[in-house]
């Protein structure tokens, strides 16, 4: 009772302990995960101008076109729905600060327009159906809510162009040019000018009368900051190690073959013999043992000189029925081959065929005629074109189900052997000129005239064993214990060193950026950049990664945050345009003289003329595209002499010599009108992007991904 009264006497004393001891562990797993805001960090992806993209829906948008695109990867999938994000947001802040809006009947519209050459909306006149696509999403919408959702994807992308595109229009409406305008056009092609010119080119100051420094380069960045922004990046180093098969494992490919070829011995545990396995030169069916035992199944045509492998082809071609040759190496893998036919054929023919479809066949269309039917319909035919084969286009046009064409009498022009499915290709190169038949395939019943068989030869049917050369368990142990060892030396030594002591080639790969996915010479490699970024990283890191068929191991070599560009980067765009701008200060400050002819005279040269020069473009003959130059012969006067112009190639002084205003025109609305339309043309992207690079965008897509 006494230990029960000092627990009440101190009941409020416990109840704060026990609630400051819940407090602190909840605090400590609110640390450890981030913070208070981790869980809104987690489920948004980005924030574009203060709006939050839904983690979970953007993950939804990228497995449906990952799963509708065949070929594209995640990081592709990812990127364009990212693209397809900051539009919407960007444009949507637009569409509601103007109230641009769509209505459901303006949406339906578009979307019977977009829809209206479906056949899944037609109705059997062919022409778009309400009801039809009404019965579509009703379907839809209680049997697959993935398709309904993908429905409500296509309608809201089709209001979004209804409302972009009424935004454009009304900026496109702003934007036309004026009568001054093209004016203005008209001249700039037409005004002409003639000069006399000096030109004093740069490659005539020595290289070394020039120094350009790493501050000039800085200095030229900063105030140049807006052309020279730049992501993050990394850069790595990497070594290879293929899991390629060894000298060994070739061997033991070889002798697995020989012994396929030759047969073997083996023992049977029910007879508890020893018994001989007939092996492909004693086979009895070839067909069956090459199936059994080969990486590349039975060929069942008949094949020439050019068809079989190029190592060996002289020599198997050569071979008379019954007889094998190999092992011999064809790139990947270890064969042995026996020729088991041989017979003449046409190395290409000529042929005509009505096809005659059924319903449920992929070439039947509209058709509903039964197997049966087709069958009967054929025959039927075929008698008729056996004894008047002038009817045979006739019916081809009519009957056959071979687009491509029926409207050529269902002729297929020349093809060769293999081209086309197995019994249609038979019956063609196993018969004669003029023979006819109907032949069944998967596309049908084929009405078959064989016009033309060219270039009769040898043709040969062979059993070739085929094993890919792989590489064995020991091989692939062995590759690892070889990459393990050199990560360690790597981590102990130098990287270069170690791979250099090893003769294992170093591939660089520079300036990742975050988004980056594939790593030259490997492919996809999605985790090797994000292992590049992670805050973690350090530079000089090194980690091992599997890869298709081995690994790599990579270094981390540089790490660059997001800003300006590097003087070193930018050392290969900025030092030419700095070399210029000394060379030119050189330059000026040699000329002397106040014509023409005193100034070539001071510079070794001598005094060029150009005619018809114009704005639109600025070309001086024997001197290259010189904007400014030809810019400031139409600002001067006839007769007088620039001051120095520094050009692209160079540093000029001209002379006007004559001036050709262009003929005035009664009405300059053509120009206008071309003015107009290039204006027009360029709204759309222009806007998008200029709204793009306003937007307040933070992108933490490389978090997920």
């Amino acid at each position: 009772m006494a230990v029960l009264n000092k627990i009440r006497q101190r009941s409020v004393f416990l109840i704060i302990i026990i609630a400051l001891a819940l407090f602190s562990f909840v605090l400590a797993d609110v640390i450890r995960s981030g913070g208070f805001s981790s869980q809104k960090e987690q489920n948004t992806i980005a924030t574009i101008n203060g709006e939050d993209v839904d983690r979970a829906d953007f993950a939804r948008k990228v497995e449906s076109i990952s799963r509708n695109s065949a070929g594209t990867s995640t990081i592709q999938a990812v990127n364009y729905v990212w693209n397809d994000e900051v539009r919407r947001v960007v444009f949507e802040e637009q569409f509601n600060e103007l109230g641009i809006q769509v209505g459901a009947d303006q949406v339906r519209e578009m979307l019977e327009e977009a829809l209206a050459n479906n056949p899944t909306f037609q109705n059997d006149a062919g022409v778009f159906d309400k009801a039809k696509m009404q019965e579509y999403i009703a379907s839809i919408q209680e049997t697959s809510p993935q398709a309904y959702q993908q429905w409500l994807d296509y309608e809201a992308s089709i209001e979004k162009q209804a409302r972009e595109q009424i935004y454009f229009n009304m900026i496109k409406a702003a934007s036309g040019a004026t009568l001054k305008d093209g004016e203005l056009a008209y001249k700039m092609e037409n005004d002409k000018v003639d000069i006399k010119y000096v030109q004093l080119p740069y490659s005539s100051v020595a290289a070394d009368e020039v120094t350009v420094s790493d501050a000039d380069i800085k200095a030229y960045i900063q105030k140049h900051s807006d052309q020279f922004k730049s992501e993050a990046t990394r850069s790595i180093s990497y070594v290879r190690f293929n899991e390629d098969p060894s000298e060994a494992d070739e061997k033991a490919t070889e002798a697995d073959v020989a012994k396929l070829l030759n047969g073997y011995e083996e023992y049977n545990s029910s007879s508890k013999t020893t018994e001989k396995v007939a092996g492909l030169k004693e086979t009895a069916d070839v067909t069956a043992f090459v199936n059994a035992n080969s990486d590349i199944k039975f060929n069942d045509n008949f094949v020439f000189k050019n068809g079989l492998p190029k190592v060996a082809a002289d020599t198997i071609y050569a071979l008379p029925v019954g007889s094998t040759y190999g092992p011999f190496k064809d790139g990947k893998y270890y064969k042995v081959t026996k020729v088991v036919a041989e017979r003449q054929m046409a190395d290409s023919a000529k042929a005509s065929h009505i096809l005659i479809s059924w319903e449920g066949l992929n070439t039947a269309g509209e058709t509903k005629r039964t197997e049966e039917e087709a069958k009967k319909l054929a025959d039927s035919l075929l008698t008729i074109v056996k004894t008047d084969k002038t009817k045979f286009a006739d019916f081809a046009k009519e009957y056959s189900a071979d687009n491509s064409n029926k409207d050529k009498g269902g002729d297929l022009g020349y093809f060769t052997p293999g081209r086309m499915v197995k019994p249609f290709n038979d019956f063609v190169f196993e018969n004669k000129v003029g023979d006819m038949e109907v032949v069944k395939t998967a596309f049908g019943y084929h009405i078959i005239d064989i016009a033309e068989l060219k270039n009769e030869q040898r043709a040969i049917k062979v059993a070739t064993i085929a094993k890919k050369i792989e590489p064995s368990e020991k091989t692939i142990n062995d590759i690892f214990t070889a990459t393990t060892k050199f990560q360690i030396e790597a981590g102990k030594s130098n990287f270069q060193e170690a791979a250099k002591a090893e003769n294992y080639s170093v591939l660089p790969v520079n300036k990742m950026k975050e988004m980056d996915e594939n790593i030259p010479g490997v492919g996809a490699q999605r985790g090797v950049v994000q292992w590049a970024f992670n805050e973690d990283t350090k530079k000089g890191e090194i980690k091992r990664f599997e890869i298709p068929n081995g690994y790599i191991v990579a270094q981390v070599t540089a790490k660059a945050p997001k800003g300006l560009t590097s003087v070193k980067d930018a050392e290969i765009l900025v030092k030419p345009i700095l070399e210029k701008e000394k060379k030119a200060a050189i330059l000026k400050a040699k000329i002397s003289g106040s014509t023409l002819d005193d100034i070539a005279k001071t510079g070794a040269t001598t005094v060029k003329t150009a005619s018809a020069l114009n704005m639109k473009t600025p070309t001086i003959s024997g001197a290259g595209t010189e904007p400014v130059v030809v810019g400031t012969a139409f600002a001067l006067a006839e007769g007088k002499v620039s001051k120095p112009i520094q050009g692209n190639n160079g540093v000029y002084v001209i002379e006007v010599t004559k001036k050709t205003p262009a003929t005035a025109l009664d009405s300059y609305k053509g120009f206008a009108n071309q003015t107009g339309a290039a204006q027009a043309a360029a709204v759309n992207s222009k806007v998008f992007n200029a709204l793009k690079d306003a937007a307040q965008i933070e992108d933490k897509r490389a978090k997920f991904y």
